[in-house]
């Protein structure tokens, strides 16, 4: 957070310091300075100078942009899609309005937005069940919080999607399992049985119903279905693993999420599990070797790790451990209806909370050519501009009468960073008019002569024409406001 021109970041310090298991003191000394100042530091009545900066680099060999704030300019993007709604259309709201609050009063700015949230879900939750209103047992929901999954997205981002701890985990398994690259189900298999005697097996679907894993704690018996691929398998063993070995590990994280629900806690404890998972899969320092030697190349990497594309691009979003980080990637998965059911981020771009996505960005057209990896460099109404990947994701249902799930996965980073990565060779990276022009959703996209536009955008009138008509059905009244 910027204050009068001074620059805030004492939540980014304290992660840090967390993430390198060091005391307020030690940390203090580690950059020569006093705990009483290092303390204000950390809570925000200090400012972070560039020569603390510069210290901060090279006391612990990180980049000093990883320190850039983009928590004012995360609220006022937040905050902007939330005044973008029609409810707000006679507030005469400006984004001035909206950086202001954001840079001055930012616990302000969190409570509308929290406010908002608890409101869009009331208002989703009341049309839902205005379609069954003859079910009366279905008004109990209403008494709930709709959508505890977005309480839990909101905290893996908070995060950076990076447990240290949790990395620390996987490769102690690896250790005390004596796992071996290649041969993770064997060894993931008769870990469980040593450790704790749990037996594995596969069983058919017709037994299995709808579940594709299930342990029975009575016959100490893990049952996976047949449908399972063999990488999606393994995954489960190691998620079995994790839910057996670090309960007490998951629990402690999650008590520092200040999660409102008991849906959002157990939600928030199964994603750590996951992510425990994906470490196993994949181990930290093992894959960003083999990352950056062969420069993010994702289908070789499926192919030396015996991983699924989804896999892979999951783990790239959280290779944020300091000395040894990869590329700040994001990744979303959206349905044909553009329903967002993953999207984790290590990178400042901003995903559309609320409404529809823009119809311009390539993971949409995933699913015009299944299996083919879409490239595509595109620019923000900000000015930034981003390089992304883009392809189908197919989990098949396993009978005739359970059609598979198809998605569209992307994955993308800042352009500057872009270099690195193998498909991105013969791009123009820094050519602006080769990019795509694209925004977050329609409402909040400033971008008057899109042919795609569905809504018109904040802060713009619209003007009525009988006599004209574009490639899109709206005209607008420029915005008045800087």
């Amino acid at each position: 957070m910027a204050k009068d021109g001074k620059v805030m970041l004492g939540h980014r310090i304290r992660r840090l310091r967390r993430e390198l298991d060091l005391t307020q003191a030690q940390m203090a000394e580690r950059l020569g300075l006093s705990p009483s100042y290092y303390n204000l530091i950390e809570n925000n009545h200090r400012p972070v100078t560039a020569r603390l900066l510069i210290k901060l680099s090279q006391a612990f060999d990180i980049e000093i942009h990883t320190f850039a704030d983009t928590e004012e300019s995360r609220l006022a993007g937040e905050l902007t899609e939330v005044f973008a709604d029609p409810l707000f259309r006679e507030a005469d709201i400006k984004r001035q309005d909206v950086r202001e609050v954001a840079a001055v009063a930012p616990s302000l700015g969190e409570a509308v937005l929290e406010l908002y949230h608890a409101y869009h879900e009331a208002h989703v939750a009341i049309r839902a069940l205005s379609e069954r209103v003859a079910d009366r047992d279905k008004l109990q929901l209403l008494q709930t919080k709709a959508f505890p999954l977005e309480e839990v997205r909101d905290f893996f981002q908070a995060n950076e999607n990076h447990f240290p701890a949790l990395e620390e985990a996987a490769e102690e398994l690896w250790t005390k399992a004596r796992l071996e690259a290649g041969e993770l189900y064997r060894g993931l298999t008769e870990h469980l049985m040593q450790a704790h005697r749990i037996r594995v097996k596969r069983m058919p679907v017709d037994v299995m119903g709808h579940a594709i894993r299930r342990f029975d704690r009575h016959s100490h018996r893990l049952l996976l279905s047949e449908l399972l691929s063999p990488q999606a398998r393994v995954f489960h063993l190691a998620v079995q693993v994790g839910l057996l070995e670090l309960e007490p590990l998951f629990r402690r994280i999650v008590e520092t999420a200040s999660l409102s629900t008991a849906e959002a806690r157990g939600l928030a404890r199964v994603g750590l599990a996951n992510y425990f998972a994906g470490a196993v899969l994949l181990p930290y320092d093992t894959f960003i070797k083999a990352v950056r030697k062969h420069r993010y190349d994702i289908d070789l990497l499926q192919h030396r790790f015996d991983v699924t594309f989804e896999q892979i691009a999951h783990r790239l979003t959280t290779l944020q451990r300091p000395n040894a980080r990869g590329v700040p990637f994001f990744m979303i998965r959206v349905d044909k209806a553009g329903n967002v059911s993953k999207r984790f981020s290590a990178a400042p771009l901003q995903f559309a909370r609320f409404g529809g996505a823009c119809p311009l960005w390539n993971v949409y057209d995933a699913f015009t050519m299944p299996g083919v990896l879409h490239t595509q460099l595109a620019e923000m109404p900000d000015g930034t501009l981003y390089f992304f990947m883009a392809r189908s994701v197919t989990k098949p249902g396993g009978s005739h009468r359970a059609p598979p799930q198809r998605f569209a996965l992307a994955l993308g980073c800042e352009a500057h960073h872009a270099a690195q990565l193998v498909n991105a060779d013969g791009l123009q990276l820094d050519n602006r008019d080769a990019a795509v022009p694209i925004g977050v959703n329609c409402r909040l996209c400033e971008r008057l002569d899109c042919s795609q536009r569905a809504f018109p955008p904040l802060n713009h009138t619209l003007i009525v024409d009988q006599n004209l008509r574009g490639h899109s059905a709206f005209y607008f009244k420029p915005d008045p406001s800087p």
